[in-house]
C-alpha cells in the first residue's frame, strides 16, 4: 500500500460500479479523498444541471462515506489555478477518468506533464464511453463523418475487445479530509425555486439509474423501435441525465441489453443511440469548431433572423402549435424532453422561425438535465442541416402532421397544454379550426405565430441563398 493519500478527481462519474479511477485509488491507498471542482462559470448557463449536480454530490457523498472515502467540493475559478496550488504538495497520488471534450482532454495533457515534472504518481483511465476517441477511425486514419459506417466499425471494435475484469472499490481504513476550503453541495443549487418540480420526477443516484435500466429492459426494450416515437407513452429509457453525470456507465447498459434474448430490432435500435453519443463525441474532438459554429461552413452565410418576440414565444411554449408548445413546457417543468419532440421543436425554431440553431442550443443547455456539449450541439446541427450526416435543410417537419402522427389522441398535448384538454381529437393539433363556445383562440390559447405554408416557403427560399 502506498502511504501517500490517494486523491480521486471526480468529474462525470458519480458511480461505484465501473469507476476505474476510484477503484485504483482505493486499492493502492489506505486513505482516499474524492474531490469535485466546481467552476461557477461552467454552470453559469446550466441552471437545470445545477440541481442535478447538487443532488448527485449529496447522494454520492453518502455512498462514499460508507467506504470511508470523503468527498470534498472545492469552488475554483480555474482548474489550472487549483492544480498549480495543489502541486506544491507532494503527499498524494492522483487518479481520474477521462471526459471526452476537447478542453478536458487538453487539460489532461497539461496536468500530466506537470505531475511528471514533479514526480507525482498519477493515472488516467478511460471515461464513460465504449471506445476511446482515437480507436475508431477510417482505414486511412481520418475520422468518420457519417454515422452508419462509424457505428458499424465502432460496434465491431467494441464487440471484439477482451472484456475488462470488473474490480470493486475497496473500503478504506479510515476517513480523512484533505482540502481546507470545501463548500457544501447545497451552495450549488439554483437561486430560483422552479426546480422543485424535478424532485418529484428524478432521483440523481446510481441506484436509481440501475433501477431505471432494469425497468426499461423488462418492459420497453423489445418494442423500443416503435415505442420511442410516441411522446404520450414512456417508450424510452430516460437514462440520458444519468449517463451524462456517469451514474451509469454505457458499458453497463451495453452488457445488460446484450444479455437479452428478444425478437425484433428494438435492442439494436437502442444500442445505436449509444452509438450516436459516441459519434457525437468523436465529431466534437476531430472538428472542435462545431462547438461554437456550423460544422458545415456554407451555413455561415445563412440569413438567420433575429426575432425576440418569436424566440420568447417558442421558449414559453406559446407558439400556437400544440405539439411544439407541449414539448417546450415539458422541458421547463421536467428538465427533459422526448427525443421525437426535440426534433419537432428544433425544426420549428430553425425552419419556421428562421432563428439560429445556437439560440435553441443555448436554451436547451440551460433547461436540460441531460445536457452534454457533444449531444446538444450535434443534435441541433443535425436538425438545422448544418451538421455532420445531418437531415437535409429542406426536410421541414410539419408540426400539425407530426402531432397527428405521433400523438394521435392528443394525450401528450393535453398533459402539457391543459388549456386544450377539452378540445376534440379532431382539433387538438389545429385548434384554430375549432369553433367552440367555451374555447376562444387568442384568449385561451394563442393564434399560431406563423402560418406553416408561408414559413415553409420562406425557409426554402432562405436556403437557396446558400
Amino acid at each position: 500500500m502506498d502511504k501517500k493519500i490517494g486523491l480521486f478527481w471526480l468529474r462525470d462519474d458519480f458511480r461505484i460500479s465501473r469507476n476505474n479511477g476510484l477503484v485504483e485509488a482505493s486499492r493502492n491507498h489506505d486513505q482516499v479523498v474524492a474531490f469535485f471542482l466546481y467552476k461557477k462559470l461552467t454552470y453559469k448557463y446550466k441552471e437545470a444541471q445545477k440541481w442535478w449536480l447538487s443532488k448527485s454530490l449529496s447522494n454520492f457523498k453518502q455512498k462514499l462515506s460508507g467506504l470511508n472515502i470523503s468527498l470534498q467540493i472545492i469552488e475554483t475559478e480555474s482548474f489550472k489555478l487549483f492544480f498549480d496550488e495543489l502541486l506544491k504538495k507532494q503527499n498524494f497520488s492522483i487518479y481520474w477518468n477521462k471526459v471526452y471534450e476537447p478542453d478536458y482532454l487538453k487539460f489532461d495533457n497539461y496536468l500530466s506533464k506537470n505531475l511528471e515534472r514533479k514526480s507525482i504518481k498519477f493515472k488516467i483511465f478511460k471515461g464513460n464511453a465504449l471506445n476511446e476517441i482515437d480507436e475508431v477511425k477510417k482505414a486511412d486514419g481520418t475520422p468518420f463523418r457519417v454515422f452508419t459506417p462509424f457505428w458499424r466499425y465502432a460496434e465491431k471494435y467494441y464487440f471484439e475487445k477482451i472484456p475488462q475484469k470488473l474490480k470493486a472499490v475497496q473500503k478504506c481504513k479510515n476517513k480523512i479530509s484533505f482540502f481546507k476550503n470545501s463548500i457544501d453541495e447545497k451552495k450549488i443549487l439554483p437561486k430560483r425555486n422552479w426546480f422543485k418540480k424535478f424532485e418529484k420526477i428524478w432521483i440523481p443516484s446510481e441506484e436509481s439509474a440501475s433501477k431505471q435500466l432494469q425497468d426499461f429492459i423488462r418492459t420497453k426494450l423489445e418494442n423500443y423501435s416503435d415505442g420511442r416515437n410516441f411522446p404520450n407513452i414512456t417508450g424510452t429509457s430516460k437514462l440520458s441525465p444519468f449517463i451524462k453525470f456517469g451514474q451509469i456507465h454505457v458499458e453497463t447498459i451495453w452488457d445488460e441489453c446484450a444479455k437479452q434474448k428478444i425478437k425484433g430490432i428494438g435492442k439494436s435500435k437502442y444500442l445505436a443511440e449509444i452509438g450516436w453519443r459516441e459519434f457525437n463525441h468523436s465529431l466534437i474532438n476531430y472538428f472542435p469548431h462545431m462547438l461554437k459554429s456550423n460544422y458545415s461552413k456554407k451555413f455561415d452565410k445563412f440569413p438567420w433572423e433575429k426575432n425576440s418576440k418569436f424566440l420568447s414565444a417558442w421558449k414559453k411554449g406559446l407558439t400556437g402549435y400544440p405539439i411544439v408548445d407541449a414539448g417546450m413546457r415539458e422541458l421547463y417543468t421536467s428538465g427533459w424532453m422526448h427525443n421525437r419532440v426535440r426534433m419537432i421543436v428544433g425544426s420549428f425554431l430553425v425552419k419556421h422561425l428562421l432563428i439560429d440553431w445556437k439560440e435553441g442550443e443555448k436554451h436547451f443547455k440551460n433547461c436540460l438535465l441531460d445536457y452534454s456539449a457533444a449531444n446538444n450541439v450535434a443534435g441541433w446541427q443535425w436538425v438545422a442541416g448544418c451538421g455532420a450526416d445531418a437531415a437535409p435543410y429542406f426536410r421541414i417537419f410539419n408540426p400539425i402532421l407530426q402531432g397527428e402522427k405521433f400523438d394521435k389522441d392528443g394525450q401528450y398535448v393535453r398533459k402539457w397544454v391543459p388549456e386544450l384538454k377539452n378540445l376534440p381529437n379532431k382539433f387538438i393539433h389545429k385548434p384554430w379550426e375549432a369553433s367552440l363556445e367555451k374555447f376562444k383562440l387568442g384568449k385561451d390559447y394563442p393564434f399560431p405565430i406563423v402560418r406553416h405554408e408561408d414559413a415553409r416557403a420562406k425557409a426554402l427560399n432562405a436556403f437557396k441563398k446558400i
